[in-house]
């Protein structure tokens, strides 16, 4: 395989622009003297949108399209979207494919396949191509010759021949063609054991010393790299398969994982090692990775279902699992949940004898409408547990958790978010890390914090402390005044925290803000001897009526 090249524009030194610019003042014609500049200066934006180019990684599926999303072009998008890269496609054909087997196949014309061939690769960087069913003599020449006229970094090879549930995808007549044109182009290719046999002639592989013997045989008809797949090896309590990369054999071995999701796992491993070789990895390494993707993916999503067929897709993106046992979980964020924000301390629980979960649930309990777990004097696998057992208590309760400050402990527990501070990460770092659907807090004091809180797509702000506190060392006050202006200047809702109890809440609440939705309380709560008490106590005083209200 060829190599392609992008070159860019060398940087060009500053004497060049004020040489021509000079040159340009010069025209006879004070027009012609404008339009110089104008050209000087359109250049001049041109290098330097050239010099800030970012190199996204990027792959080509070539394959067909699977109706119910398991498998083909559907997989790719979807593996290549979780290894973080761009991944565009050419349909080659159109099933009419579910959990139960495939009902039909529409051959794309290779005419058709040319074009879209045409389209992506004349226009767009592709660093991988990877290839899945291909169902025609014809397109497969046309695969080749467009490769030939476009290189690309490396070319992966799925030869779908058939599909896991015993499907016929692509007849014996395309065997010649793949051994004669396309292997010897590819840098990797992945049969299956059944296509490991045919493409040896009907070789029976039933055991690894038959794989060991099939990766050689199968690189000498021209591809790099071998990667045998021997998810079908009968008698294997391990998901064993055999990598040969022309001079060593390694065999790599995973724990079998017992689900009938499995559609779509040849698929999604040639993909995942095209997208890791299109962010610039090893070819082993790739393999390594792809192998521990689907693996992981495999063993998240081994009990869930989806149609009735025998064989059903697994779960790319991990998120369908924990969606559906977090049903109550809102897809906007109601600000309404601020009302009483109830933040646990680990010291306060310790004196009093509790644990963060005993707290937890008694909060709860009380009337508390939202929980941030802020434990600063606890070893990390500890709150990480503690995490773990406060969110099955508060999604009983269809209540929220959000984790201070830790990001980490946060996309370890799959909590509801984080509430970070003006010295913590970033609110646009974690909303890069933890995805649209988390929520994100800032803690904020002014009202410049407060529109950064904004731009930064935070979905509300923490404002404080409003009163003295002991629970922040050399926290300012900004008393009630301050939180009066910062709210002003906020765009999101506002909860109030610092010093707040049963004594001073309706003060906050009788300033009459629209974005104030509630309290942040935590010794009024915590460094209490009866935790539900004192949140029934609080949740009352918040739901009187500010005075002149009807």
């Amino acid at each position: 395989m060829g190599t392609s090249c992008c070159h860019s524009s060398p940087a060009l030194p500053h004497s060049f622009f004020a040489l021509n610019l000079k040159n340009c003042l010069s025209l006879s014609s004070p027009k012609a003297s404008t339009r110089g500049v104008h050209q000087i200066r359109a250049l001049n934006v041109k290098v330097m949108q050239e010099d800030m180019v970012m190199n996204i990684p990027h792959v080509l599926s070539v394959a067909g399209s699977d109706s119910g999303a398991g498998a083909g072009i559907q997989a790719d998008l979807k593996a290549c979207a979780s290894r973080g890269v761009y991944c565009s496609t050419v349909i080659t054909a159109v099933t009419a494919q579910n959990t139960a087997g495939v009902q039909g196949v529409h051959t794309v014309p290779e005419e058709f396949v040319a074009k879209q061939l045409k389209s992506v690769l004349s226009d767009m960087d592709v660093d991988v191509v990877k290839t899945g069913m291909l169902p025609s003599i014809n397109i497969v020449k046309v695969l080749c010759q467009s490769l030939k006229q476009f290189p690309v970094r490396a070319l992966v090879v799925d030869p779908v021949m058939v599909s896991t549930s015993g499907d016929v995808l692509a007849g014996p007549s395309i065997l010649d063609i793949f051994r004669e044109q396309l292997l010897p182009m590819a840098d990797i290719v992945t049969p299956n054991l059944k296509e490991a046999s045919a493409l040896l002639g009907g070789l029976q592989l039933k055991t690894v010393d038959d794989m060991c013997s099939a990766v050689k045989s199968i690189h000498d008809i021209g591809p790099r790299n071998v990667l045998l797949k021997g998810g079908d090896l009968p008698a294997s309590l391990d998901a064993v398969d055999v990598f040969f990369d022309g001079e060593n054999i390694f065999e790599l071995c995973f724990p079998r994982i017992k689900t009938q999701n499995t559609h779509g796992t040849g698929c999604t491993l040639a993909s995942c090692i095209a997208a890791e070789l299109a962010k610039g990895s090893p070819m082993l390494s790739a393999v390594k990775v792809a192998k521990r993707y689907v693996q992981t993916a495999l063993d998240y999503s081994k009990d869930i279902v989806i149609g009735n067929g025998i064989q059903g897709p697994f779960d790319h993106l991990f998120k369908l699992k924990s969606i559906a046992l977090n049903s109550f979980r809102q897809w906007a964020f109601d600000p309404s949940v601020l009302f009483l924000y109830a933040v646990t301390d680990s010291g306060m629980n310790k004196r009093w004898g509790r644990s963060i979960t005993d707290a937890v649930e008694a909060a709860i309990q009380g009337g508390a409408t939202i929980v941030q777990l802020r434990e600063k004097d606890i070893e990390t696998g500890e709150f990480l547990e503690a995490a773990k057992a406060c969110l099955k208590i508060c999604h009983l309760h269809g209540v929220p958790v959000l984790i201070n400050d830790r990001v980490d402990v946060a996309l370890a527990c799959d909590a509801d978010g984080v509430h970070v501070g003006q010295s913590d990460m970033p609110a646009r770092m974690a909303r890069t890390l933890l995805g649209p659907e988390k929520i994100i807090g800032v803690s904020c004091k002014t009202p410049e914090q407060a529109r950064q809180a904004w731009i930064d797509g935070a979905d509300y702000i923490g404002c404080g402390g409003v009163y003295p506190t002991n629970t922040k060392a050399n926290n300012r006050t900004i008393g009630l005044e301050g939180l009066k202006t910062v709210c002003l200047a906020s765009k999101l809702p506002v909860v109030a925290i610092g010093g707040i109890g049963v004594s001073n809440a309706r003060s906050v609440m009788e300033l009459d803000l629209p974005n104030v939705k509630g309290v942040a309380v935590v010794s009024a709560l915590f460094n209490r001897e009866c935790v539900l008490a004192e949140t029934r106590k609080l949740r009352t005083v918040l739901r009187e009526k500010p005075a002149g209200r009807k």
